[in-house]
């Protein structure tokens, strides 16, 4: 067990109550990551958590970039540094550029681009400043003004804005669950 995690770790292929599991999680994921391994001290809660967090990062309509951006922000807020690391591999795949990575952590004041780069007038999108909005007010508030749920919904479909929600309520779950069990690292 690392020293800061706060439970055992399971080790994969020790428990045959554990089998199926583990091959779900390794077909979605490709390894068996240590926030696995602490969620195997519980077959049901890692199988449903396999299967929401592989809806919400895989099935949606969100877009990968704008979904990364709300997990990183989700991170930050919550202090969750493992969750962080992570998801910087996914976000740079979405499209993401190191310097809003970055930028993210100190939202809503606006990122710079790395030397040589062209500044837009914003660097935020209209899309990447309302997720941020949301995300803060959900993680922050858990109120959410009416102004930005009416913002989403302009500017999104339900389905959409069903799952823009859903995206920042799981990975505060995640987050929450990290940070409390001391997966830190």
């Amino acid at each position: 067990m690392k020293p800061s995690i706060r439970v055992p770790l399971v080790e994969p292929g020790t428990r045959e109550d554990l089998v199926e599991i583990e091959r779900a999680i390794l077909r979605e994921r490709g390894d068996i990551s240590v926030l696995y391994q602490v969620l195997l001290n519980s077959a049901p809660i890692a199988a449903g958590w396999e299967k929401l967090l592989t809806a919400v990062r895989k099935e949606t309509s969100v877009p990968a970039a704008l979904r990364e951006l709300i997990i990183l922000r989700v991170a930050v807020l919550n202090r969750a540094t493992f969750e962080f690391e992570a998801h910087v591999p996914y976000a740079r795949a979405a499209g993401v550029a190191d310097w809003k990575m970055d930028a993210v952590r100190h939202w809503p004041e606006e990122p710079r681009p790395g030397a040589g780069a062209s500044e837009p007038a914003s660097a935020w999108s209209d899309d990447e400043r309302l997720v941020l909005e949301l995300t803060d007010a959900m993680t922050r508030d858990i109120d959410v003004p009416a102004e930005i749920i009416d913002q989403l919904r302009t500017r999104f479909d339900a389905q959409r804005t069903v799952e823009l929600v859903a995206t920042v309520a799981a990975y505060n779950m995640v987050s929450r669950f990290l940070v409390a069990l001391g997966v830190v690292h």
